[in-house]
């Protein structure tokens, strides 16, 4: 708003000076040349202002103006913002909306809030949401209010807030397969990423009374890493390894990602699988026995690639003490492995299936 102060009759020479609330108070600090000579000031605060006209050395000032009200900020505007200032929020999350107002005085405000359910008002500038879901996708706005006045500012633009759902993690591992010396580099990524991620790392141990695992953190990831990779070093045993991603304070974590192995076809290992007959190429209706061997009395055989229900050796055939005997006849290409009740996986053995046609025909190629 524009305020204009002018002497009456109009002549050369004068300045104009300005004044907020009290006649007594030193002028407002706007004396450039510019303001001075046209009379002119703009004003966003809201209060009561005089003038007045001066000249001459020493100044010949004249009668102050009569008070004018301003009863609104008609510059201040409300401006609603996020906090974290991230750029996808997920359901489950806690966030805070914020209504900020540029006011160069001490105001004291009342907001109110436009939400997609509702017209709040509330005292304080934070709109919090302790666990966001899709309810609270929608336009916000504020103002704000100055207490035991009718005035306030603006309604803000809105601010559209979108929530989706948690996402998932995804897990890679290099390398698949391990040699001796070898380290092992896991990845994990984010289905949407964004700021503020941190990344938690697990290594999975063999529970044989609910034929599931049980998650241990790898050492330095208890509060997350910033890095979205995490090396393994000196892995020597076939392993089995998660990941996810948390943010926030309370922490807010995606999905665990699919687990992914690390083969290893060390023989040395504390538990070890043994093929009979010895050879990891087998053909069709082949009788082909799997023993695990090592100190525990609780054993399961595992293959990789999972086929539903069919991942255990007592699903799909019979598993007597630390044996699996299966029928090749039923069986794919795959990596075999043991767990033992002391949660420890042993060497891995990749086994291939045959087929007896294609042993005819190399055989009868090779007589022409």
């Amino acid at each position: 708003m524009t305020l204009t102060c002018s002497v009456d009759p109009s002549s050369f020479g004068w300045k104009y000076y300005w004044y907020r609330d009290e006649k007594t108070s030193e002028p407002l600090n706007t004396q450039d040349a510019v303001s001075q000579s046209t009379g002119q000031i703009s004003v966003s605060q809201r209060g009561l202002y005089w003038c007045r006209g001066g000249r001459g050395d020493p100044v010949y000032y004249t009668e102050y103006s009569d008070s004018i009200t301003i009863n609104k900020y008609v510059s201040s505007r409300a401006v609603v913002t996020l906090q974290p200032n991230w750029p996808k929020i997920y359901s489950g999350e806690a966030i805070t909306l914020r209504c900020d107002i540029k006011d160069e005085g001490d105001t004291k405000w009342e907001y109110e809030w436009k939400t997609p359910r509702s017209i709040k008002p509330q005292t304080q500038n934070e709109y919090r949401i302790s666990y966001a879901s899709s309810v609270h996708s929608g336009d916000y706005k504020c103002l704000g209010r100055m207490k035991s006045e009718q005035s306030s500012t603006e309604w803000s633009d809105a601010f559209k807030l979108t929530v989706l759902y948690a996402p998932e993690s995804v897990l890679t591992v290099s390398p698949s397969w391990l040699s001796p010396g070898d380290s092992v580099t896991l990845s994990c990524k984010v289905e949407h990423p964004s700021a503020g991620w941190r990344f938690y790392w697990y290594k999975t141990v063999p529970k044989l009374s609910d034929n599931s695992y049980s998650d241990e953190l790898l050492p330095g990831s208890t509060n997350g890493t910033e890095q979205d990779s995490y090396i393994v070093h000196g892995s020597t045993h076939t392993a089995r390894y998660m990941c996810r991603a948390g943010r926030g304070d309370p922490v807010f974590y995606t999905h665990y990602s699919e687990p992914e192995f690390v083969w290893s076809g060390d023989v040395h290992s504390a538990v070890t699988l043994k093929v009979s007959p010895d050879r990891v190429q087998h053909f069709i209706y082949d009788s082909v026995s799997l023993s695990c061997e090592g100190n525990s009395t609780e054993w399961r055989v595992r293959r990789f690639p999972e086929d539903l229900d069919w991942s255990y050796c007592s699903n799909w055939r019979s598993m007597t003490g630390s044996t699996c005997n299966i029928n090749s006849s039923q069986q794919s290409d795959a990596v075999y492995w043991c767990e033992s009740g002391s949660g420890e996986f042993s060497n891995a053995v990749n086994i291939t299936i045959q087929s007896m046609f294609t042993l005819h025909f190399i055989s009868f190629s090779s007589c022409i």
